[in-house]
């Protein structure tokens, strides 16, 4: 069963989110309210794959994109951005930066899914 961690400080979305990647995905889910709670998880329990909003307390998306990237031992881990209040430039910056994906808020939930299927067979 792939481990998919949500890290985003809105908590009704996080818990919205983690249900629905784990009933209909089937997926073990973690998730994390900063972006310093998500690195520490990111660097404890190795996540099959992150789900990243870009704008949070403590260290923003940018910021945790970066340090996995610079982490041999987190590098491979497929990152999907998530954002509401950012450019399709900006998003596409990050992808540059290592991201997997990007995903605009208010999403298509079967888009998510089928971004993340993708971004799991990445890394098989």
């Amino acid at each position: 069963m792939a481990r998919i961690l949500i890290i985003d400080d809105e908590t009704e979305f996080v818990e919205m989110l983690a249900f629905r990647l784990a009933k209909f995905g089937g997926y073990e889910v973690l998730t994390a309210f900063d972006g310093e709670e998500g690195w520490k998880a990111i660097e404890g329990k190795l996540p099959d794959l992150v789900v990243l909003d870009l704008w949070m307390p403590k260290l923003n998306g940018q910021e945790v994109l970066k340090k996995m990237k610079g982490e041999e031992k987190t590098r491979a881990i497929p990152v999907i951005v998530l954002s509401a209040s950012t450019t399709k430039a900006t998003l596409e910056k990050l992808k540059e930066e290592g991201a997997f994906d990007y995903i605009i808020k208010p999403f298509n939930p079967p888009e998510l899914m089928e971004k993340i299927k993708k971004g799991l067979e990445k890394n098989v």
